[in-house]
């Protein structure tokens, strides 16, 4: 009878194991195409490989529902993570439930101008700035105004000492730099769009870069504006547009994993394990995790860690900096 009844309890246990195993983990991805949808196909395929179900949903203003638990994990970049965390830059009301897991990879950008305006630097801006064109608001992509803004700040300027021409989104603005209808726009280091706009500019030299200071103050001046920006130097590189005719120091900031505090512990914990030990698998799902640094993975940001995955870094001795 007793051993009846422990066979009836250990099948019940395995019963309740299968289907916590068995749980779907939904995770927002943005728009098809987008960044956010890139990046969350290829954490779900990764994890899904590794024992974890998880169900991308291509949502857009997701934050909400991570705030509100209705989404397991999103993504954001750092600066927006620490916005929507205290209400503040492009985020109107604080999300003090949502919670970072990590940083997937590091996302570097900056301004760009036709290479003929021989704009190498952004101290080239100051006393040309009122005959210049910015693309400005970005109505459908309200961050990229703080990447803008930041970048002029090591100098001491704004999008105010321009002219200001208003576009909807990121990849609008490099179109109308390409057209010829704005001066200096916003554009991804390897951009597809960059690279199309830089071909319309040919007969101008194509697009270069406007390189930002470097050093404390600059990063400083930087960070005021766009939280968890960093500066970084890149040489001068024939095969990188922007790059060909001189080296430039573009912003990076960090793309980053988030989850909402009341998701399980183990689950983020399992999760994070996932990602870190499986970079070659997550890079040949989208490229942008072969520049990832998984032994940097915990950045500082204003945004707290989650539990689950600090408790993952500090067993493989991945600094957390909080």
């Amino acid at each position: 009878m007793n051993t009846r009844i422990f066979a009836l309890a250990g099948a019940f246990a395995v019963g309740l194991g299968a289907a916590a195993s068995a749980q779907v983990v939904s995770m927002a991805t943005g728009a098809q195409g987008s960044l956010a949808y890139n990046s969350g196909q290829a954490v779900a395929v990764v994890a899904n490989d590794n024992g974890i179900t998880v169900r991308t949903q291509p949502l857009v203003g997701y934050m909400p529902l991570l705030q509100s638990g209705e989404v397991d994990f999103g993504y954001a970049n750092g600066a927006e993570a620490a916005f929507a965390y205290g209400g503040s830059g492009n985020f109107d009301r604080a999300h003090p439930g949502i919670r970072l897991v990590g940083e997937m990879f590091k996302l570097t950008t900056g301004i760009m101008a036709p290479c003929d305006l021989g704009l190498k630097s952004v101290a080239d801006l100051t006393g040309r700035a009122g005959e210049l064109r910015i693309a400005s608001e970005y109505i459908s992509s309200t961050i990229i105004p703080y990447y803008i803004e930041g970048s002029l700040a090591t100098v001491g300027l704004s999008s105010d000492d321009f002219q200001q021409v208003p576009v909807s989104s990121f990849v609008d603005g490099i179109n109308a730099l390409g057209d010829g209808l704005v001066d200096i726009a916003l554009v991804s280091l390897n951009a597809g769009a960059g690279q199309e706009a830089a071909v319309k500019l040919k007969d101008r030299g194509g697009l270069c870069y406007i390189s930002v200071p470097t050093g404390d103050a600059a990063t400083a001046a930087l960070q005021e504006v766009l939280p968890s920006g960093k500066i970084v130097s890149l040489g001068q590189n024939d095969g990188v547009n922007g790059l060909q005719t001189w080296e430039a120091a573009l912003v990076s900031v960090p793309w980053m994993l988030l989850t909402n505090e009341s998701v399980d512990d183990d689950l983020v914990y399992t999760l994070t394990k996932v990602i870190h030990q499986n970079k070659d698998a997550l890079g040949n799902a989208f490229g942008g995790f072969k520049r990832a640094d998984f032994d940097a993975m915990a950045p500082a940001n204003a945004t707290p860690y989650h539990p689950g995955a600090v408790r993952y870094f500090e067993e493989v001795g991945v600094p957390v900096n909080q």
